[in-house]
């Protein structure tokens, strides 16, 4: 009987992480596209990890605003040619506003 519990409560736990592991294969929740490659695979703003690869970083959902968001990616990676949240693209203004704070 343990067993059988401890294999629902293993199956029931993939089950509640696969969005987010597909939230991640994906790419993240928010992705930043820098003008110029960054120069290292990750960087910390505030408590979130950015992964960076082939000139895009991305990061996982947080509870942060997503302005602040875009103008703390491009206040460690510099000028962004694009920023996106949740797969909707920051339009011109906001993406010059968020590119107002880049390094």
């Amino acid at each position: 009987m343990t067993r059988l519990v401890s294999l629902a409560a293993a199956a029931l736990s993939a089950a509640a992480l696969m969005p987010a592991a597909a939230l991640a294969q994906s790419g993240g929740y928010y992705s930043a596209t820098a003008v110029e490659a960054p120069k290292k695979a990750s960087f910390v703003t505030q408590n979130t990890i950015w992964k960076c690869k082939d000139g895009v970083c991305s990061a996982p959902k947080t509870a942060t605003q997503d302005k602040v968001m875009c103008e703390r990616a491009a206040q460690r990676i510099g000028a962004l040619s694009a920023f996106s949240v949740g797969g909707a693209a920051f339009d011109a203004e906001a993406l010059a506003a968020c590119n107002a704070r880049a390094k």
